[in-house]
């Protein structure tokens, strides 16, 4: 098992849980998926467009700030890139940098419910034990 760990962080992270999660992190309550001009231009060259279309077609602005677009599946938000049928991520070799960096969000760092809720790939610390 090859799980990850961030310093900082009360947890760690089993890659392999994704295979079998149906995308958790990429669907349910509608949210936000940052991107900035740099992974634009990335996951465009990735998907063989031009960063202009692919702005108007998939990204929305927040504010001051760049979302991936979310579309409706249900009652569900599901990013634009998720593949619902192959339950993966369309962009997965340019995903933002928030998508790589999950599950090690400030977010989840003191709200560990809601991370494991979310996750199945969640493995928290666990004491040793005495000697």
């Amino acid at each position: 098992m090859n799980l990850l760990h961030k310093e900082g962080f009360t947890y760690f992270f089993d890659p392999a849980a994704c295979a079998t999660c149906g995308g958790r992190c990429c669907r349910g309550e509608s949210g936000y998926i940052w991107v900035n001009r740099g992974e634009i231009d990335r996951i465009a060259a990735y998907l063989l467009m031009n960063p202009i279309d692919f702005i108007a077609s998939s990204v929305r602005q927040v504010d001051n700030r760049l979302s991936l677009r979310e579309r409706r599946a249900g009652e569900e938000a599901v990013c634009l890139f998720f593949d619902l049928r192959a339950c993966k991520c369309r962009i997965y070799p340019v995903r933002p940098a928030q998508c790589r960096e999950f599950p090690f969000w400030e977010h989840f760092r003191n709200n560990m419910e809601a991370l494991v809720r979310e996750c199945p790939g969640v493995r928290l610390f666990e004491p040793s034990p005495a000697s």
